[in-house]
């Protein structure tokens, strides 16, 4: 039987200490993940060798850095990532952010912190 997911039901982690993490799909070939960022949550910077990214604003705004330059992200923004290129998600703002991440193929064993 083929079953809605939400929050509610998807499998949560914690990142970060203080950031959440929903696995809405879990498969080898692609990941789809709502996140949660409080005011001043960031992860570190980092890259992937093979995976592709898109982030996708829900709620809120976030920032992504790169090695030259930053982009905002607001509600209805989404932001593609393609494999090797440097970044880091952050929240400035002083309200939450939730956002999806969509990872072609899933980043398990393909993230190099730096």
């Amino acid at each position: 039987m083929i079953l809605p997911i939400s929050t509610e039901n998807a499998e949560h982690y914690v990142w970060g200490n203080i950031c959440d993490g929903w696995h809405l799909l879990k498969r080898d070939d692609i990941s789809i993940i709502q996140e949660r960022v409080p005011a001043d949550g960031a992860e570190v910077m980092h890259y992937h060798n093979i995976a592709r990214q898109f982030f996708f604003i829900l709620e809120g705004e976030g920032m992504m850095i790169f090695d030259d330059h930053e982009v905002k992200l607001q509600k209805g923004d989404g932001l593609e990532i393609p494999p090797e290129i440097h970044h880091q998600f952050c929240n400035k703002s002083q309200n939450d952010v939730h956002f999806l991440v969509v990872s072609i193929p899933t980043t398990r064993g393909d993230r190099i912190n730096l």
